[in-house]
């Protein structure tokens, strides 16, 4: 899809969730080939008509170069030409360049210089000494405890508030037949270690087990729109098998019990600040124990004490799924040349997109064992990204075939969790 075609869709969004009639696009764009029926699901999923219709005009921008004039003659075969004329007349209008002031040098004299003229070579001196000795110090590292307190509001998110916020975990452990997907033996165990972690770390925890994809949105929605005014934080947990899935900000999916996917970008425009006010400029932190493929890699040779007993088999699993390369006679997605971030949000995946997340039927999944134990010695004294980096380096390290963790980093602050 070309930029103008882009910048017309994201010009008109507003116009188009407040007066598109979804129902009747639903079948000409699965008919032109524009969306997958399991898309148009997801889409359809989205909540009221106006969510779908934002989801739809974000989506489009991913379906190549044939979606911008497909969707415009759908509009009017739908009775919907208004929309699509306005469309045209974004596209085709140019953007609009902020005119700049006539700025024009202007000569001042600042006060110290003013100063310094008036006074004698002595007095001179004595003002310099005098202000090098008043210079303020560097403050020393604040003590164990109090990491948190001593520093600055500018640099550091506020966590005060007791309970910190809301946890929710969602952990799917058994799937369809239907669905073809492995039941996850061990993610149990992945959950209770993470439930007594965030427990002890001062949130609310709500877990829910076994969820399809419509009730894991239901769940989402619900949190998202809760009243968390009071606090200072929300956190995400998921626990299931994963693919990849077409993207713009966020890569990757995850599957509801039933074997439909979701997409992780879905997941976190939930809890952004148009969906959910009451968490604007507070953290949202995701953390994700899925699959983004079937690569297995071998890595490359260091230094660890990982045995190579650990290799894949016996009671090692994988929580990958097949990603199949789309054919040739796919218009694939175009990339986006530039898009607002979303700010305030860290998502942590177990593995780089494209790749396998190994775990243990008998002590669960790499990622959460050594995320866990990383935030039980380092969660009084370190930030959050200092403790990922931490959480990478200990699973990169394990079997013969590798495994390395990622995030994506979208936090203004950095972000202590506050410890009893």
């Amino acid at each position: 899809m070309e930029e103008q075609q882009r910048r017309a869709l994201r010009r008109g969004r507003a116009r188009l969730v407040a007066a598109l009639r979804v129902e009747p696009l639903w079948d000409p764009l699965e008919q032109r080939g524009l969306f997958t029926r399991r898309m148009l699901e997801e889409l359809q999923s989205a909540g009221s008509r106006g969510e779908q219709a934002r989801q739809l005009i974000i989506d489009l921008e991913t379906r190549g170069k044939q979606a911008f004039p497909a969707f415009l003659s759908i509009l009017r075969d739908t009775g919907q030409g208004d929309l699509a004329e306005m469309l045209i007349q974004e596209c085709e209008s140019r953007p609009v360049l902020p005119q700049l002031p006539d700025l024009r040098p202007v000569e001042l004299e600042l006060r110290e210089e003013k100063q310094r003229k008036n006074v004698t070579p002595h007095e001179h001196l004595s003002i310099s000494v005098q202000a090098e000795s008043e210079r303020p110090r560097i403050p020393p590292v604040p003590a164990r405890g109090s990491a948190v307190d001593k520093r600055s509001r500018d640099l550091v998110y506020e966590m005060k508030t007791d309970p910190c916020g809301h946890c929710l975990i969602l952990n799917n452990v058994n799937f369809s037949r239907d669905s073809g997907l492995s039941t996850r033996e061990g993610s149990d165990i992945d959950c209770e270690k993470l439930e007594r972690r965030f427990k002890a770390l001062r949130f609310t925890v709500l877990t829910r087990r076994d969820l399809k994809a419509q009730e894991i949105v239901l769940e989402l929605q619900k949190l998202s729109r809760q009243d968390h005014s009071a606090l200072d934080c929300c956190i995400v947990v998921i626990l299931s098998h994963g693919c990849q899935t077409s993207h713009i900000q966020f890569p990757g999916g995850i599957y509801g019990t039933d074997g439909k996917p979701i997409p992780i970008e879905k997941i976190v425009n939930y809890f952004n600040g148009s969906n959910s006010p009451s968490l604007r400029g507070k953290p949202k932190l995701f953390f994700i124990q899925a699959c983004g493929g079937e690569q297995r890699d071998q890595g490359f040779v260091v230094d660890c004490d990982s045995p190579e007993e650990e290799a894949p088999g016996g009671s090692l699993e994988s929580d990958a799924t097949p990603f199949r390369v789309p054919s040739d006679n796919v218009d694939e997605p175009d990339a986006i040349a530039c898009l607002p971030t979303p700010s305030d949000i860290l998502v942590s995946y177990s593995t780089f997109p494209g790749f396998v997340s190994w775990r243990e039927k008998s002590s669960g999944s790499w990622y959460v064992e050594m995320l866990d134990s990383v935030l039980e010695q380092y969660a009084h004294s370190e930030d959050l990204l200092g403790m990922l980096v931490r959480v990478a380096g200990a699973v990169s390290a394990k079997g013969r075939y590798k495994q390395m963790p990622g995030c994506f980093n979208f936090l203004r602050k950095k972000f202590f969790f506050t410890c009893d």
